[in-house]
């Protein structure tokens, strides 16, 4: 399911949750979730088909159901609010402030821009040019990048960039941000590339242990030992955390280096599914 803050349709939540858990259990039904709601299953399925709104009565038990809680739950209740209000000044009003509450937007890269995965130092490069000013001189821009890459090659990432509007000359000649932020939409052959590209940015990782003194880096580890609720908890806090990094950065006036933020949560034991 994707994640909350990509919806604009309350109900479209309610029904992708509900398709999810049918998946996992064929035996779950429509009358299972009207229970858990309170209401009739006929009531229920008239929701998820959009033909009437949630009760207030149920809007707190909606939450439980979803498991939302924070900017979560206050995002899908503004959507109930957009969904049910009628003036037109209002519901705007109403979803600026669900918006408010989203992750910063990303720009949806389309299949034919999936190269911008390929290798590191596209991104790094493109985030490079803030540092620099807008110079690209791909001779510059290959001394400052660490571990080293040819030029040929940082020439080649500006082009690309330029290619995929990523980045946009300005008027004094210099490159410029297209787009604040990147993101890569869903599929396998996007995630294969978003995994190749994970698997470079890890090893970087692991080699700046010993390319960079500790006072240039940050990296630390935790073994933890949890339950899927919890799981899910810290999951949660990793999201936030990026998404104030991103905020960090986008109010940033003037970066003086690129830094790779690389954040890892995963099992070194063998995960028992439910009997």
């Amino acid at each position: 399911m994707r994640s909350i803050f990509e919806y604009l349709e309350y109900r479209d939540i309610l029904k992708d949750s509900f398709e999810e858990r049918k998946a996992s259990d064929p035996q779950y039904c429509y009358r299972m979730m009207a229970e858990s709601f309170g209401l009739h299953i006929s009531n229920i399925f008239r929701v998820l088909q959009k033909e009437t709104h949630l009760p207030a009565r149920c809007q707190s038990r909606a939450i439980e159901f979803l498991g939302l809680t924070d900017r979560a739950a206050a995002y899908f209740l503004l959507l109930i609010a957009y969904a049910r209000e009628r003036k037109a000044k209002s519901r705007m009003e109403i979803l600026e402030k669900a918006l408010a509450l989203r992750d910063v937007t990303p720009r949806k890269l389309i299949d034919q821009e999936l190269a911008y995965y390929r290798d590191w130092w596209v991104s790094a490069i493109r985030s490079l040019l803030e540092v620099v000013d807008g110079r690209a001189l791909p001779s510059e821009l290959a001394a400052k990048l660490s571990p080293s890459v040819p030029e040929v090659e940082v020439a080649k990432a500006l082009e690309l960039l330029q290619e995929l509007g990523l980045v946009k000359k300005a008027a004094s000649g210099r490159l410029v941000l297209g787009v604040a932020h990147v993101s890569a939409l869903a599929g396998n052959d996007k995630v294969k590339a978003m995994r190749e590209y994970q698997r470079q940015i890890l090893t970087l990782a692991a080699e700046s242990i010993e390319r960079h003194p500790p006072t240039r880096r940050d990296i630390s580890t935790i073994t933890l030992a949890l339950d899927e609720n919890s799981f899910a908890e810290v999951s949660g806090f990793l999201r936030e955390i990026r998404r104030h990094a991103q905020r960090s950065a986008d109010e940033t006036k003037h970066p003086s280096q690129v830094m790779q933020l690389a954040i890892a949560l995963f099992p070194l034991s063998v995960i028992e599914e439910p009997s």
